[in-house]
This record gives structure tokens, sequence and C-alpha cells, in this order.
């Protein structure tokens, strides 16, 4: 009798592992799926992009660094309408976040830098952001003596010119991926990870069609869609989206679509960043896009769905910039 015990208890033990392997089987057939974290990067180059990323002395004031206005702290954004550059000049455009950007189609709204790499130059010479030629900001990072072994160690080199830190500072934001949300460990089995009421925002969030622009692991950031497709979308700011790039009267007011991962913590919303909150959102992007009306209990139900979509921030540990030398050019906040 203690065999078929033995062996009942075996097969009870089979059934018990079968069913907890049944029950943590990954949701692959889902339009949103799991972050990644990032594999096959430079230790090097990350090193030093994350120091140039928050130097401000790429800035011609002196003050203002990347992290300004894609605060790590704050989502990867500056949670204002537009960011504030320099001479407190008012940005054209909402900052979107810097977080997942590396599984974005392009970068910027209008999709006019083709990657992160080439973002990184534009903020640095622009007049209304850093206000910083980038022949001067190559003399002041090759002016800072301590920068010379992070250059060599990432690239063979103790030079540095725009090309080498912009690539430095891409390397270093491929590092900013938010895994874990709860919503990634319910599609990997977890039945526990999200209650009732956000289920039922994630069915209504597929069921309504929000799924054919906001997919894939960053849940969106793959296409440019026009805002404002049923009902016309009044901006509150004057930028035209992809047809400033491609000159196509046809792209006018079509806009990269933003990831909505971490989207809690990335307020205000759009381009024009005009939806304060995401019950706002929710109520436009349904009118507007979908041409349906959300009760304020379906708001509250998708509005549940998009706070499980909330990652692991990074973990950054704040690095020592170098000190500047007798050689640096003096920062000049009122430069012109």
């Amino acid at each position: 009798m203690k065999p078929a015990k033995l062996t009942c208890a075996v097969a009870l033990a089979w059934t018990l592992a079968a069913c907890a392997s049944f029950a943590a089987s990954p949701r692959t057939d889902e339009p949103i799926q799991p972050i990644q974290a990032p594999k096959g990067l430079n230790a090097a180059k990350v090193e030093l992009g994350e120091m140039l990323y928050f130097d401000p002395r790429l800035s011609a004031s002196g003050i203002i660094s990347c992290n300004t206005c894609h605060n790590l702290a704050m989502g990867g954004t500056d949670n204002l309408q537009t960011s504030i550059g320099h001479k407190w000049t008012a940005g054209p455009i909402n900052a979107p976040t810097v977080l997942n950007s590396s599984f974005a189609l392009a970068q910027f709204w209008d999709g006019r830098a083709a990657d992160l790499k080439a973002q990184a130059a534009g903020p640095i010479q622009a007049g209304p952001e850093m206000s910083m030629p980038h022949d001067l900001a190559v003399d002041v990072i090759n002016s800072i003596p301590g920068y010379a072994p992070k250059f060599k160690a990432a690239f063979g080199t103790e030079k540095a010119d725009i090309d080498k830190i912009t690539e430095a500072i891409a390397e270093f934001e491929k590092t900013l991926v938010t895994p874990n949300s709860r919503f990634d460990k319910w599609l990997q089995g977890d039945d526990k990870a999200l209650s009732a009421d956000e289920l039922a925002g994630w069915k209504l969030f597929k069921d309504s069609g929000c799924v054919a622009c906001h997919n894939g692991p960053a849940a969106g950031g793959t296409s440019f869609q026009k805002m404002g497709v049923v009902a016309e979308y009044k901006a509150a700011l004057p930028a035209e989206g992809r047809a400033a790039v491609t000159g196509k009267d046809a792209d006018r007011f079509n806009f990269k679509v933003p990831t909505l991962r971490n989207v809690e913590l990335t307020y205000p919303y759009f381009h024009d960043g005009a939806a304060r909150t995401l019950d706002q959102a929710v109520d436009i992007m349904g009118r507007l896009q979908l041409g349906r009306e959300f009760s304020a209990a379906e708001r509250g139900q998708i509005v549940a769905f998009l706070k499980t979509l909330t990652g692991d921030q990074p973990k950054i540990t704040l690095p020592t910039l170098p000190p500047s030398s007798d050689k640096t050019p003096a920062p000049n906040p009122f430069r012109e």
C-alpha cells in the first residue's frame, strides 16, 4: 500500500506543478508585449554617455543638461506643457519621455531624427533649448581633462567630437527601459497582477481600437498618426507635425504615437501638453480618434489599466562630473 500512496503523492505533485506551469504560461497573443532589458551595450560608452547626459556644460548657460527636460526622477520628462530653454525661452512642443525611447521608429514628435544619436545632437545647438554651437560644445568637453580617459575607454581616442558625444549619450539612453510593470507580469502569466477594474480597462482599451496605434513593447512609438481623425483637434501650439519634415500636406498634424509606458508619470499629454490628466487624455482620444464617448466609469477603468504600465524606473546614481580646467570656456547664461 505504501508504494501506491507514494505514487499518488507523486502524481498529485506532478498535477499541481502542471497546473502552476499552465497558470504561468505567458500571454503571447496580446498586441502589447513585455519590455525587455537591453543587451549588448558598450559599458564604457554607457558610462561616458551618462556623464554627458547630466553635464550642463553642454549648454551655453551652463545650467541646462539633457536631464533638465528629460528628468529621470520624473518619468523621463519635465511635466511642463513645454520645456524652458536658454534665457527662459518656451519650447515649441511638449518634451516626450526619454524612457523606452529606443523602441520608437524615429525621434521627436515629427520623426525628424532617425535615431537616438541624431536626436541628441539637436537640443545641444537649438537656440530655444541648450543654445550651444556644436564646435563650442566639443571645445568645452575637450578642455576638461577628466573626460579624456573616458573617451579613450569608449572610443580608443581621448579627443571628443560631436559624433562621439552624441553616440555616447544615445548608448546611455538605450539603458533607460522600464521592465517589470504589473501589466508585464500579467502578460508573463501572473493572473493576480491586475485587478478586475484594470482587466476591464485593458479589455475596453483593446475592444475600442486603441491598440491599433498603441501596440508593441512600448505600447506606441511605432507609427505616425493624425491627431483628430473623427473630429478636429484644436491644438494649443502651432506645430505642424510630420508635414514639417516631409513637406506633404497629407502629413499635416500627423505625429508620432507616444509610448504609453509609465504614462501616469509623463503628464501633461499630447504634443501640445494640453491634457493635464489621464482622464482628460482618454476622453479626448475617445472622441477625436475613435468617435466614442467614454463614460466616467469607462474612463476610470482605462486609466486604471494605463497605470499598470508603470515599470521599474532606472536606478541612477548621479555621476560625479570632472571639473573644468583653466582652458574651459566660461558659460554665458545671457548669450543671445
